[in-house]
């Protein structure tokens, strides 16, 4: 079990493996994010992405799950999120892509006014099966300190 104490700053980790579909790109648009260039070749060729692309929200939600994957492979006495930060598309994700994650944890704090519990930021890079980055975010990171 990973607790605050043992988050070291400047620490990377690289995880996930993400498989985008068509049929998923598209059942995301058609529910969240029904906009041409997530739903129609036709249409998304005519824009300056070219081809169907998925959502920048269902690219976070692809993110997400590999995120809580790497959390269930990696136990942390972790308490959630208070948010994100800097969050930036960088690079369309088209269907036929695979992602991947790298992150730097960038600092850490204790609570003063809970003992029980710290924060951290960590710095996400999520690339492409080119190694081509596609989306950046820094993760605010909420964790039990280790009890006495």
């Amino acid at each position: 079990m990973q607790y605050f104490e043992d988050i070291e700053v400047g620490s990377k980790q690289s995880f996930g493996h993400y498989a985008v579909t068509r049929d998923e790109v598209i059942a995301y648009a058609e529910k969240f994010d029904p906009q041409p260039f997530h739903l129609s070749d036709e249409a998304a060729a005519q824009t300056h992405f070219g081809r169907l692309s998925a959502s920048g929200w269902h690219t976070c939600g692809m993110v997400m799950s590999m995120v809580v994957a790497n959390l269930k492979a990696n136990e942390q006495a972790g308490l959630g999120s208070p948010g994100i930060d800097e969050l930036r598309w960088l690079k369309p994700v088209y269907p036929g892509d695979t992602l991947r994650c790298e992150t730097e944890i960038v600092d850490k704090r204790a609570s003063q006014s809970r003992p029980e519990m710290g924060s951290y930021r960590s710095r996400m890079t999520v690339l492409n099966q080119d190694d081509v980055a596609v989306l950046t975010f820094v993760s605010i990171g909420l964790i039990r300190t280790r009890p006495a």
